[in-house]
């Protein structure tokens, strides 16, 4: 058969390649950049980007042989097992290193004064404490935290559950010449959605 690839979009496709692409699936925007498929690019494209996944597999050879010159049919099946063998390395290494950042933020926010303040705040509310029961477990706190020599502004997040009842405590807190206080900071019981403000049993003077 005549080598039709790089021939655009009439190029005739050998049916033997023309099959479900694991690294076109794996890879998607990768893969479309090594293998002259932009069309890939519409993965950063919201509400496109899930169906394309499959998209991309399904057409991803085909598109590929169309788009590319090849030596011939064996080597583009080469390359193509090479992209689906690194397809599921870099799934793993994302995967991974996505929940290592989670893991190492989701540290520095506990152990921040912000945090720590919050939690104080909600574990000596006699209020959230008759609803949750001792003693008091929190999740890991999210948000945001920016800090700027000894001046610094938090916005954080986290559950809190006990033996009696579940929780989220929100709180916004404020670094000032190296002091952090609680500016907001609230509980919000999960079963009835009441919210009780912290900070008054937390910081007398307020």
């Amino acid at each position: 058969m005549e080598n039709t690839s790089g021939g655009g979009r009439n190029a005739v496709v050998p049916p033997e390649i023309d099959n479900w692409n694991w690294g076109a699936f794996l890879l998607t925007w990768i893969w479309g950049l090594g293998n002259n498929t932009f069309i890939a690019f519409l993965m950063f494209v919201p509400f496109v980007n899930i169906p394309m996944w499959f998209i991309l597999g399904v057409k991803g050879s085909a598109w590929a042989w169309r788009n590319k010159r090849w030596e011939s049919v064996e080597a583009f099946k080469r390359t193509q097992r090479k992209w689906a063998m690194w397809g599921p390395a870099v799934v793993v290494f994302f995967v991974l290193f996505s929940g290592g950042m989670f893991w190492t933020m989701a540290t520095i926010f506990k152990n921040s004064d912000a945090y720590k303040l919050a939690l104080n705040a909600v574990q000596v509310n006699p209020e959230a404490t008759r609803i949750l029961g001792a003693p008091i477990k929190p999740g890991f706190p999210t948000g945001s935290m920016q800090t700027s020599g000894p001046d610094g502004r938090a916005s954080l997040a986290f559950d809190v559950e006990g033996p009696k009842g579940k929780g989220t405590v929100y709180v916004m807190a404020i670094e000032a010449m190296g002091q952090w206080r609680l500016d907001e900071a609230v509980f919000e019981d999960e079963a009835t959605k009441h919210r009780i403000d912290l900070r008054a049993e937390s910081d007398p003077g307020k």
